[in-house]
């Protein structure tokens, strides 16, 4: 609904306090969950309407070049990742699974942030929670006809919106990712550009600079990414189903600090998009990632 892990984690804590304060008008004519999923989406609209919705940098304009001139946007602005180990019980079976990686992906959410948050609402309620329009309708506070009404508009919005939907991962994903981190940590640029698809995107909030296709990405690599030489990648879970790395550039002392958290999203039989976020106070402590590798450090901890 809100596209922030730490703007979630608020969310949390203010239904807790509205349910604590509300506990005795809960008359159990429904289950504890279904009463608290309906506070949680009542905290989350009243989110939503003191807030502007946060995008990726390929939904700000069109692409740039190497040249372009850096500009950035506060952390509220953007669009953030967060880790399937948050979001995925360990017990989902593996369509609850699939379903639940499919809804923090980084192109649904950042779809999902054009609706309007009623729709957003009623999408998520039936897609990812399984609910009936009846029960969304209780959720929300209104009637079936309006909850149906919602849901049509918002899955055409979504149709109509590129890449809402992700392909399946590629089988052969594990060979991929060796490859990728084994040319990363050579900074061998021919050879991560190699694994990029012809239309994939490369992008590193807080910066609105964002750039496509491999030619552009070496590009970059060659020129202001240099600095990048010398990079370890620490494995960091996945994020919708994606990998994710956290990247350290090496220091003075022989050790590494925190640069950037990796998201890949992969398709078909390459790198369809190179995700950089660079708030690394705020992505590295949320993927259980340390900000800085001493000189002995083993990349696979």
């Amino acid at each position: 609904m809100l596209g922030s892990a730490a703007d979630a984690d608020d969310a949390v804590q203010e239904t807790m306090v509205r349910a604590w304060k509300n506990l005795d008008r809960f008359e159990g004519r429904s289950a504890m969950r279904t009463w608290l999923y309906r506070i949680a989406t009542n905290v989350c609209l009243d989110q939503l309407a003191s807030k502007s919705r946060r995008a990726r940098p390929m939904e700000e304009g069109p692409a740039g070049t190497i040249d372009d001139v850096l500009t950035s946007a506060p952390r509220s602005h953007w669009l953030e990742p967060i880790p399937d180990a948050l979001v995925v019980p360990p017990e989902a079976d593996p369509a609850e699974r699939l379903a639940l990686q499919q809804s923090v992906r980084l192109a649904f959410v950042a779809a999902l942030q054009h609706l309007p948050p009623k729709q957003r609402a009623a999408l998520l309620g039936v897609e990812v929670l399984g609910w009936s329009a009846t029960e969304v309708a209780d959720a929300l506070e209104t009637t079936v006809a309006s909850v149906n009404s919602a849901l049509q508009r918002a899955r055409a919005t979504l149709a109509d919106r590129p890449n809402a939907s992700s392909e399946p991962l590629p089988d052969g994903k594990n060979a991929l990712l060796e490859r990728y981190v084994q040319a990363f940590e050579r900074y061998d640029v021919d050879a991560l550009a190699g694994l990029l698809r012809e239309d994939a995107t490369f992008s590193m909030p807080p910066f609105s600079l964002w750039l496509r296709g491999p030619a552009s990405i070496r590009g970059w690599l060659v020129g202001p990414g240099a600095e990048c030489r010398g990079s370890r990648l620490v494995p960091a879970g996945t994020s919708g189903g994606h990998p994710a790395f956290g990247q350290y550039r090496p220091n003075d002392a022989g050790g590494h600090f925190a640069w950037a958290l990796i998201v890949l999203e992969l398709a078909g039989d390459g790198i369809a998009a190179w995700n950089a976020f660079l708030d690394v106070e705020t992505m590295f402590p949320l993927f259980d990632l340390p900000l800085t590798l001493p000189a002995d450090a083993d990349p696979d901890r």
